[in-house]
């Protein structure tokens, strides 16, 4: 059985909210080597901003859950 691409997902951004510094955590998110979205988390405002690759739109979630939700359907396309 593989393992779950979510839990995966939400491990990443909690290590962003848990980093101990006070500057903006960015992580890439990719598929075979495809930039499929950037995530920044800001500390200040506790806020995720996700950016899709394919149409530069950006969103925001003060939400773990919402942002590990949206990466999931970006990667699984």
């Amino acid at each position: 059985m593989q393992s779950s691409q979510l839990v995966a997902i939400i491990k990443r951004l909690v290590a962003m909210q848990e980093d101990q510094s006070a500057e903006v955590q960015e992580r890439r998110f990719e598929k075979d080597g495809d930039l499929k979205a950037t995530v920044s988390y800001d500390p200040q405002s506790q806020a995720f901003e996700l950016e899709d690759s394919n149409t530069h739109q950006q969103f925001q979630f003060d939400n773990i859950d919402l942002v590990a939700m949206e990466l999931y359907d970006l990667l699984a396309d």
